[in-house]
């Protein structure tokens, strides 16, 4: 068995950090992809500006298989667009793999050859088995190790208020996004029209800042945020006193567009159904029966879930509430902490009962949404050496976080000014703006 491949799933920051991980520990590596290109989750959302710096977004190792091909880091100062962070990180990176990195193949399954999930005989002895789909069928990949590090970004979470698709929601998914608009090539979908913005955390205030400068610019553009919980609160975040200068620049100019009456805010609707009035616009209903009529266009931002369908077959060990590994969802768990309490983590905490199996990156996170790009850096390393044989290094915690931490995510600032005293020294003014239509700013 150790003569076959360790398959990694994702072609995205922590899948291509565990493949140059498993290169430079010699062990051979089969990266599948379903998209077109490397980074083609963060592809998608190419316009959105990240809080992390380029120095916290290159994987070490990755760094080291890099320079050598000439590539040269990034200012490690400067905010990345996810457009930037594909371009100039993830695609050389995959372009240094090789043909290590499958394109176009997508995972439909894993098992344990021969035996389903049920079967205990003889299963430590066989190899696991990846069916893969591609352009030219379905094929089964054999491997000694299988790496999940697919995200979540396929599967948002709904608008409906308890988890599942409102009444009526799947029937007006043209009308509904679960991104945040791109308005460089979005614009004529939203100028004028009456948007619901649904969602709490950064992904919705930074649509909220995007749409509130729309509305200055396009007359009869109205923004109704529909929040689930009973009051606005600390929503906002800290503002001037968050250490990390563009996160608290966000919800200095979300909170402002809400108080200059750009932004109308409906709080405790947790939305029920989805209904087409007679002239055509949508009627959102809560459960408590308040309705949110006249609406032309619904943004849903209320967080991702993983898709565990294809992992039927392979025994998991998940916490039935985040859908995370059982002894690391106490670490993550949103209602206790932030992403500057979430201890650095690796083997011990990602190991389930099916050997060789590890969910990494955002997926092992369930629906938490605390996860960023230096955590999921730091679980690599330690699976890969672990799959390597090296349990001393597997065990050891090799990152050491900042106090604040440095939340992954969409940010919509364009000139962060620089911090004093390394990452948690005192926040300074950043410029906040949105990237429009050219010349609409």
């Amino acid at each position: 068995m150790n003569e076959l491949p360790v398959v990694v799933v994702g072609a995205g920051p922590a899948g291509l950090s565990a493949a140059a991980h498993l290169v430079e520990r010699g062990e051979r590596v089969v990266v599948l992809e379903a998209g077109d290109q490397a980074g083609a989750a963060v592809s998608q959302w190419n316009h959105v500006r990240l809080f992390s710096r380029w120095s916290e977004l290159v994987d070490p190792a990755a760094q080291r298989l890099l320079e050598p091909t000439g590539w040269v880091h990034p200012d490690g100062d400067t905010y990345p667009t996810g457009a930037e962070w594909a371009e100039e990180y993830l695609r050389p990176l995959a372009a240094a793999l090789g043909d290590r990195v499958r394109l176009g193949a997508r995972v439909v399954g894993v098992a344990r050859r021969g035996r389903d999930r049920v079967v205990d005989a003889g299963r430590e002895d066989e190899p696991l088995t990846v069916h893969v789909q591609t352009a030219n069928g379905e094929e089964r990949v054999a491997a000694r190790a299988v790496i999940d590090a697919s995200g979540t970004w396929g599967s948002p979470n709904p608008l409906g208020g308890d988890g599942l698709p409102a009444v009526g929601e799947r029937a007006e998914t043209a009308r509904i996004n679960y991104r945040v608009p791109d308005l460089a090539v979005e614009r004529e979908r939203y100028a004028g029209k009456r948007i619901a913005v649904a969602g709490s955390g950064h992904s919705a205030l930074t649509a909220l800042v995007a749409l509130a400068d729309l509305a200055e610019q396009e007359p009869g553009t109205k923004v109704v945020w529909l929040l689930r919980r009973g009051a606005v609160g600390n929503v906002f975040g800290g503002g001037e006193a968050d250490q990390l200068p563009a996160r608290g620049a966000l919800g200095l100019r979300a909170k402002k567009a809400a108080e200059a009456g750009h932004i109308e805010t409906v709080t405790g609707f947790r939305t029920a159904a989805v209904e087409r009035a007679v002239d055509g616009s949508l009627v959102l209903e809560s459960f408590d029966g308040h309705r949110v009529e006249g609406v032309d266009e619904v943004v849903v931002l209320t967080g991702f879930r993983p898709d565990l369908s294809w992992l039927s077959e392979v025994r998991l060990d998940l916490d039935p509430v985040l859908q995370a590994p059982t002894k690391l969802a106490p670490l993550i768990d949103p209602n206790v902490h932030s992403c500057g309490t979430v201890y650095p983590h690796g083997e011990g905490e990602l190991r389930h009962p099916e050997p060789g199996v590890y969910l990494v990156g955002m997926k092992s996170y369930g629906r938490a949404p605390t996860f960023l790009a230096l955590t999921g850096y730091e679980q690599v390393r330690s699976v890969v050496a672990a799959i390597a044989g090296d349990h001393e290094s597997a065990g050891r915690v090799e990152l050491v976080l900042p106090e604040t931490g440095v939340c992954g995510g969409a940010g919509v600032f364009d000139a962060p000014a620089e911090e004093k005293n390394g990452c948690c020294g005192a926040p300074e003014a950043v410029e906040v703006s949105i990237g429009l239509a050219p010349g609409a700013r």
